[in-house]
């Protein structure tokens, strides 16, 4: 009775993993819980970069108790193939799986290249392959945009009735680059799986197969009883990761993802989920030693993405135009060094920072950076008593910061362009620049009689981008904000305060 039942627990368990993620990334009114974020965490490369060995012990002790679980029900990028292979069975002609060989070499090899990128810096390649971070991207630039749209819709058909449940909101596309790759992503990993089922899982994700390994080991199996099975062959034609022998009566526990559709289609009840301790089945034979070695002569594939746009206007060039020599990293970030180390480009805080001033990098850190998380106050500016960013981060390339750490968090500094300003050009008073500044880094001096013209201390600037988001001047602005190599605690000597210290930062 019990293993009946499990295709349809695993059902349930994954679409609540799978509905709860792609909502906490979507979510733009806060409507979701902010204890979701542990959702997040429960990831395994994030959690193995943010050092969480609690993480990390709970995922391989559920590996070798049942198997790879996390590869069926709590990897979102998993379960998406499942909707993509149950849709072109629903509407499309029914897919017939058969057994397939490992590839060994290929599964390895990859995960060679995965661990050579972490170790050398090349985070972004870390990244590309991570299922969660390639989902990540999927839902906040492909879902979300459609998501706000569809939103939008919504609230002009009940505005028009007197409802204003709905409220209108901006959709945007937070980088061309990035949504190419989302999309590139969603296009082949979907096609993917609607030819080969889980193809991408027991053969190319680096995560399925260090999973895989462990999970030959695992205390409860999926095991074929030879005395019960008629060799109808059903299993192995339902089997979407192609791991079932049903010739010879085996399955390769590296490749099952525990999905359970072949224990529900056998009429015999020969499949069953089970403890297997004492196993007396045959198991897959080991391919020779020597090929399960990493083959690290296949190369990297370069990254063939281009960025079309940049937000850039034909403005004539009359006036001095700023050009930021370094990238601004999000607050808790440390530096850019500690940012790419870590970080994963999941996206998680471009979809959720509420001022919407951190979009993915193109070339700004260099080819290794790229999709990471940076800055830019074109649509607004880091809100001053705001740390979600660092509060959600599941890989630790956001310190968690504090309130009061906020506060005192140097991101960058102010920069002042005289010949921009209006009150230079128009000889006509301003300072926005001024109002703006939660630290006065930016103030109002004597200019020429009653004007008064901004006077920039880079000591105390949080670089917050107040200053530069509101800004008149055009066509390129006065003020704005320089990114630094290490972000640096400030000194308000105007608040009696005791000094402030930011545990791990290393200033």
């Amino acid at each position: 009775m019990f293993n009946a039942m499990l295709r349809k627990i695993r059902i349930f368990v994954s679409l609540s993993f799978f509905t709860l993620i792609t909502l906490y990334f979507i979510d733009f009114s806060g409507f979701m819980p902010d204890e979701l974020h542990v959702l997040e965490h429960l990831q395994l490369i994030p959690a193995l970069l943010g050092l969480h060995f609690g993480v990390l012990l709970f995922l391989l002790l559920i590996t070798l108790l049942f198997g790879r679980v996390y590869c069926s029900s709590i990897c979102p990028m998993g379960v998406y193939q499942d909707i993509v292979t149950w849709a072109r069975k629903r509407f499309g002609k029914k897919k017939k799986f058969k057994y397939k060989r490992p590839l060994t070499v290929l599964r390895w090899s990859v995960v060679g290249i995965t661990l050579i990128a972490f170790f050398t810096g090349f985070t972004f390649l870390v990244g590309l392959l991570d299922p969660y971070s390639a989902f990540g991207r999927m839902t906040v630039h492909v879902f979300k945009p459609a998501y706000l749209a569809g939103n939008n819709m919504l609230e002009s058909i009940f505005t028009q009735f007197g409802n204003h449940t709905f409220y209108k909101v901006g959709v945007y596309v937070a980088s061309v680059s990035s949504l190419v790759v989302a999309l590139l992503t969603l296009l082949v990993i979907g096609w993917l799986a609607a030819v080969n089922g889980r193809i991408d899982c027991d053969s190319i994700c680096p995560v399925g197969t260090v999973l895989g390994f462990f999970s030959r080991f695992s205390l409860y199996k999926i095991r074929i009883n030879e005395d019960l099975c008629n060799s109808c062959g059903t299993c192995g034609r339902k089997c979407k990761a192609s791991c079932i022998d049903t010739k010879h009566h085996e399955i390769d526990y590296s490749r099952c993802i525990n999905c359970f559709d072949c224990i529900e289609v056998c009429s015999k009840s020969a499949v069953k989920f089970s403890y297997s301790f004492r196993k007396t089945e045959k198991q897959v034979p080991e391919i020779d030693a020597s090929k399960r070695r990493f083959m690290m002569a296949v190369g990297v594939a370069g990254v063939a993405a281009s960025q079309v746009f940049a937000d850039s206007k034909l403005l004539p060039t009359a006036r001095n135009k700023a050009k930021r020599q370094t990238a601004i990293t999000p607050p808790g970030s440390q530096s850019a060094a500690h940012l790419l180390s870590k970080c994963t480009a999941c996206h998680l805080c471009v979809s959720k920072c509420p001022s919407n001033v951190i979009r993915p990098a193109f070339n700004e850190y260099g080819l290794s950076g790229f999709m990471q998380p940076m800055v830019s106050f074109e649509k607004g500016f880091c809100n001053y008593d705001c740390t979600i960013c660092s509060d959600i981060c599941p890989t630790g390339a956001l310190t968690t910061l504090t309130m009061e750490q906020k506060h005192v968090i140097q991101m960058g500094q102010v920069k002042f362009i005289i010949e921009n300003c209006i009150v230079y050009t128009d000889g006509t008073s301003c300072g926005a620049c001024s109002e703006h500044c939660p630290t006065q880094a930016v103030s109002m001096g004597p200019y020429k009689g009653s004007l008064t013209i901004p006077h920039t201390e880079t000591d105390i600037c949080v670089g917050c981008g107040g200053c530069e988001y509101v800004c008149p001047a055009v066509p390129y602005k006065a003020i704005y904000v320089e990114g630094i190599d290490k972000h640096n605690i400030i000194h308000l000597e105007k608040e009696e305060k005791e000094e402030v210290t930011v545990d791990g930062f290393g200033f």
